[in-house]
């Protein structure tokens, strides 16, 4: 699959990107090599081949090192303000987030 110089022009007034001729031709050319390089990976076979939990366990014996996910209240007032602190929109420590209506 070969971008075209109209995909890429689209593609960065979509994302409100300002590209100069150069830099549309220099887009260009780098996304066609990345869908040139994810055309490669999926000519491999990889029939018969078990998914991997991480990168080395065909190697050697890698234990994942999970904890629980356990819900534990903060240690103090000021630590749920400084953790809330990002948050765009929140109440009495609660983040606040849009309703969202299926």
């Amino acid at each position: 699959m070969a971008i075209s110089e109209q995909d890429v022009t689209r593609i960065a007034r979509l994302a409100r990107i300002q590209l100069s001729p150069d830099e549309t031709l220099q887009t260009q050319q780098e996304l066609n090599d990345i869908f040139g390089l994810i055309a490669r990976l999926q000519a491999v076979d990889t029939e018969g081949v078990e998914p991997m939990a991480h990168p080395l366990s065909a190697h050697q014996d890698i234990q994942l090192r999970l904890r629980e996910d356990i819900a534990a209240p903060t240690s103090s007032e000021e630590r749920r303000t400084a953790l809330m602190s990002n948050a765009p929109a929140q109440d009495q420590g609660l983040f606040l987030v849009p309703t969202v209506i299926e």
